[in-house]
């Protein structure tokens, strides 16, 4: 009987090392995104060339508004993209926008906002989004942006954070001036300090071309 045992365990693993390595991360939805959070961010915030598309969304707060005119307006904007179901990249996220709030001060809600969309808007109610919102010490310069899919589906696409599953969402930071029309992306985890920097940087850029 050992050796029958021991034949089964040795054919299950000649199985499972014969699966395709997707397969076997089929097995954990985070798989891929723990992948992600073993990578080094990129320092350095590359121009990015999105497609702001002015569509309404609503917020934590269940209040509707527009993508550009509201939200972004002439603000210096740094946005994420989270889910609430996440367990491993999302949170990580959003305890970094807490350093980057806590860092900005009071200038967050007076000329800088802070913006997590939801990628997953059929689950991400403004209920969950607003309780999520809470678990991570959200002020009232904060934004967590939900609304249709569709809807939020087309924004994102603007963006160049959509992907057809929601789950392999791309772990990223974009830092803009609704003003100028600059916009950054940092890959990865940036560091706080880095994002407030970038940040510091448009808005001597704005001071220096008024």
């Amino acid at each position: 009987m050992k050796n029958l045992n021991t034949f089964f365990r040795h054919g299950l693993l000649v199985s499972l090392l014969a699966l395709p390595i997707g397969a076997l991360a089929d097995e954990d939805p985070h798989a891929k995104h723990r992948a992600m959070m073993k990578q080094k961010s990129k320092p350095t915030a590359e121009s990015a060339e999105i497609d702001l598309r002015d569509r309404p969304l609503v917020d934590q707060h269940g209040r509707d508004v527009m993508f550009v005119s509201d939200v972004i307006g002439d603000d210096i904007v740094v946005m994420d993209f989270v889910y609430t179901t996440c367990t491993t990249i999302c949170p990580v996220l959003s305890a970094l926008f807490k350093q980057v709030q806590t860092k900005l001060g009071d200038d967050v809600g007076k000329g800088i906002t802070l913006v997590s969309m939801s990628v997953d808007p059929i689950r991400d109610t403004p209920q969950r989004m607003k309780a999520y919102s809470a678990k991570h010490g959200a002020g009232d310069g904060w934004l967590w942006l939900t609304g249709a899919k569709p809807v939020v589906d087309e924004v994102l696409v603007g963006l160049g954070a959509y992907t057809t599953n929601f789950e392999d969402h791309p772990t990223m930071v974009l830092i803009g001036d609704g003003q100028t029309g600059e916009w950054k992306r940092l890959f990865g985890f940036p560091n706080p300090d880095r994002i407030v920097q970038v940040v510091n940087d448009m808005r001597e850029r704005r001071d220096a071309g008024s």
